[in-house]
């Protein structure tokens, strides 16, 4: 069984069954006379046992081939089992990381935005940026501290978007019409956090950002019906978009959230 065990099965099996076969049997033909001898030694005292043992030599045989083959069958499902246990706790670590990637393209993405918008207001001397600043800040604690779990409290990601469309409130011209409705009982429900950031994002840049004359509009709608949640942004589009001066950057956005929604 040793043999069979740490030589056989690691050096033939895998590559050619045939000649792993034809090796068991090999070794059983070679090993039982040997066991047999053995026995009829031991049993030199008592002719009955060493008759018997010349009589049952064909079952020794057998024995021992049966005895090997077991052996082989126990070692393979042992190795599948531990294979099928390898796999899984691959698989979930290359999911976390691959969740974590995902999150990190987040973070820097509205950063970035944000940052852009707080320059361009401190270049005008504008009175919103301190107020900008606070909510910056108050954003950025969640998503540094808190955000960091597989999931958040359904209450939090809203009070974000809330803090976001403050932001924005801020930064847009008067007039902009920006609303955000919530429906439905919203208590202890968790849901992985920052997935709505590109759409709150698209609405505004492919919407507000080029209302030039002001107007235009973000309508949010949120909808919890037990386990299920709807989330709608509608957004306006000016009738004239801005020429584009620079190549077209950016759009993991939505490619992101369907990455992380089928994880």
């Amino acid at each position: 069984v040793y043999f069979n065990l740490f030589y056989l099965i690691p050096n033939y099996l895998a590559r050619n069954v045939a000649l792993y076969l034809g090796l068991v049997i090999a070794a059983c033909v070679v090993v039982t006379p040997i066991k047999v001898l053995v026995l009829y030694l031991k049993f030199s005292a008592i002719p009955q046992m060493q008759n018997n043992l010349v009589e049952v030599q064909e079952s020794l045989y057998l024995g021992s081939l049966l005895v090997v083959l077991l052996s082989t069958v126990l070692r393979v499902l042992t190795d599948w089992w531990r294979y099928q246990r390898e796999k899984q706790t691959l698989q979930t670590q290359t999911i976390q990381s691959e969740l974590r990637f995902l999150k990190s393209q987040i973070n820097p993405h509205f950063l970035f935005n944000t940052l852009n918008n707080l320059y361009a207001l401190t270049l005008k001397k504008s009175d919103k940026a301190p107020e900008i600043v606070l909510k910056l800040s108050e954003i950025m604690r969640y998503m540094l501290y808190e955000c960091n779990e597989k999931q958040v409290l359904l209450s939090k990601e809203i009070q974000y978007i809330h803090n976001y469309l403050d932001l924005e409130r801020l930064r847009q011209p008067k007039g902009a019409d920006i609303q955000f409705t919530t429906e439905g009982f919203i208590s202890d429900q968790m849901i992985a956090p920052l997935l709505f950031v590109p759409f709150l994002e698209n609405s505004f840049k492919h919407g507000l950002n080029h209302h030039v004359q002001g107007g235009g509009y973000v309508h949010l709608h949120l909808r919890v019906h037990g386990d299920d949640l709807e989330f709608v942004a509608e957004n306006s589009k000016a009738e004239k978009l801005p020429r584009q001066e620079h190549p077209r950057s950016g759009g993991i956005g939505l490619v992101n959230v369907r990455q992380r929604l089928h994880i």
